[in-house]
């Protein structure tokens, strides 16, 4: 099965060099609509190549477009699996920090650089590849749904499969959307940390004031604010949202931290945050981050006292903990931090909760032969801190159904940044383990 892929990898190449050109952003405020729709149709036209049937752009809630399509085994009662991923990308963000055109693939170092080449067309060509090498030899009933707007996290795909139940029911779900422990390190992702954004805002004048003739006296809403968001972590850099606990434990394999300082980019000197080990404070711990901040820019600044100031936040829920229950401690935490008096509202954006996988099971087992043969080393767990909502909604869809989340999205991929690359030797093993798996699963 290696040789097979081996040959193929040439063809991987080509493929994600043509999917990395379409800049299928999920955000027509940016991209043309259509650009998606020709990542879509791509998608289309090339399992149709790999013997699927019943392929077709199915609209979904948010506006975006899923394409699914199915492969019949010739045993009808073999197992069902399921095949996951997404065209849509990130945007590039800073075009000027990235060292390659983002939207076209290109070789250096052993990597192969652009947008989504990772996240997560490099899963989409992974599936192509592993099917291929299968060829007709496929024991087991496949379906496949790509999403469209997964980066948005608008929730297209989860209301599509609340509504259309049946149609992507399956006895075991791989949902390539994660990655391994680091390139060469077979993993499957067993939990995945949930997630609840807010917008708070404070206000504390009706206007701008003199900061001479006013400060000293009057509140500043941004010296509130920032006072507010300092009480979110202690000295140690712990998150310390009042009534979530803190002190949770990750029992799988550890994250080096050695590892984990290359692959964040620490600047030399720079401390890594919290009093438990890495692996603890991003898969088993709540997690606060300051996404944005509205207050002046430096430059163009005045010399006045802000009336009013907001941030964004991101909290990151670990299995075990209830993402309302979160939310609703955020909140409180928020505003009874609020200096001076001051004016807070807290605005809910979005929340999805925490996930923990089923293990054990014979997809489970037979897939972790798989990657074990494939990368001749056993395959370990890992906890991930991003959120997958679907992931969720597929276990409450199909609670029988066993859900393996693995992809080729390893540390060094910088998804979401500039630079994003994927390694073509995790393609390749991938495609290997996958097509191993789909020949051992006896359901």
């Amino acid at each position: 099965m290696r040789d097979r892929v081996d040959v193929l990898m040439g063809r991987a190449h080509d493929e994600l060099a043509q999917l990395v050109a379409i800049p299928s952003v999920a955000d027509p405020r940016q991209y043309p609509p259509q650009e998606c729709e020709r990542a879509a149709q791509w998608v289309v036209d090339h399992f149709a190549g790999a013997g699927f049937t019943g392929l077709g752009l199915h609209p979904t809630s948010d506006g975006s477009k899923a394409v699914y399509g199915e492969q019949q085994a010739a045993d009808p009662a073999a197992p069902t699996v399921l095949l996951y991923a997404h065209y849509d990308v990130q945007p590039p963000l800073d075009e000027k920090a990235w060292r390659t055109p983002p939207f076209q693939l290109t070789e250096a170092d052993g990597r192969w650089y652009g947008r989504g080449a990772a996240d997560c067309k490099g899963n989409i060509v992974m599936h192509l590849t592993a099917l291929r090498a299968l060829g007709d030899d496929v024991p087991v009933h496949l379906k496949l749904i790509v999403e469209g707007s997964e980066e948005q996290g608008t929730g297209g795909l989860e209301n599509f499969v609340e509504t259309h139940p049946d149609l992507l029911r399956a006895d075991a779900i791989l949902v390539c959307d994660t990655g391994n422990a680091a390139v060469g390190v077979p993993a499957a992702t067993v939990t995945l940390r949930g997630m609840v954004n807010v917008v708070v805002t404070v206000e504390a004048l009706t206007g701008e004031l003199h900061s001479g003739m006013f400060g000293g006296a009057a509140p500043d809403a941004l010296a509130a604010l920032l006072r507010m968001l300092a009480t979110l972590r202690d000295d140690a850099g712990n998150t310390t949202v009042a009534g979530l606990d803190n002190t949770q434990t990750w029992t799988g394999a550890p994250y080096p931290p050695d590892q984990f300082r290359a692959d964040a980019g620490l600047v030399g000197g720079v401390r890594l945050l919290g009093d438990g080990s890495v692996s603890d404070m991003i898969w088993a711990r709540p997690a606060v981050t300051v996404l944005g901040i509205d207050c002046p820019p430096v430059v163009g600044s005045a010399a006045a006292i802000q009336p009013h100031a907001r941030a964004r936040l991101n909290l990151r829920v670990p299995p075990g903990l209830e993402a309302v229950k979160a939310q609703d401690a955020l909140i409180t935490h928020l505003q009874a931090a609020a200096p001076w008096g001051v004016r807070v509202t807290v605005e809910p954006e979005a929340l999805g909760q925490p996930f923990e996988a089923r293990t054990g099971g014979p997809a489970y087992r037979a897939f972790a032969s798989a990657m074990g043969d494939a990368y001749g080393r056993p395959m370990t767990t890992l906890g991930q801190g991003g959120s997958i909502p679907l992931c969720n909604v597929f276990a409450d869809t199909y609670p029988d159904a066993e859900i393996i989340l693995m992809g080729v999205e390893e540390p060094r991929a910088l998804i979401h940044a500039p630079n994003e690359s994927v390694d073509p030797t995790e393609i390749a093993a991938l495609a290997t383990a996958e097509a191993l798996f789909l020949q051992r699963y006896k359901g």
